[in-house]
């Protein structure tokens, strides 16, 4: 096995990442992590349709609270 100065490591320019960690920050985001945030990408036909954060909280909300109305098939079921 060949010392690791003596292996032909070519990397290619496009894989480059120095030019990218220079402005790298580390733990920029780990405050927001520890507070529990949830960032979830949104198809982009889906985020036309809600243009904010609260628009999109809100129909989630609303879905939770139809989630919890139980619907005709289970009311009309006997119970045994």
């Amino acid at each position: 096995m060949k010392k690791y100065s003596e292996q032909n490591d070519e990397l290619r320019a496009e894989y480059n990442l120095k030019p990218l960690l220079k402005q790298a920050v580390r733990g920029k985001y780990a405050e927001r992590y520890a507070e529990g945030t949830n960032l979830v990408l949104l198809a982009p036909g889906v985020a036309a349709a809600f243009p904010t954060a609260d628009a999109v909280n809100e129909a989630l909300r609303l879905v939770l609270q139809l989630s919890q109305i139980p619907s005709s098939s289970e009311k009309s079921a006997v119970p045994i």
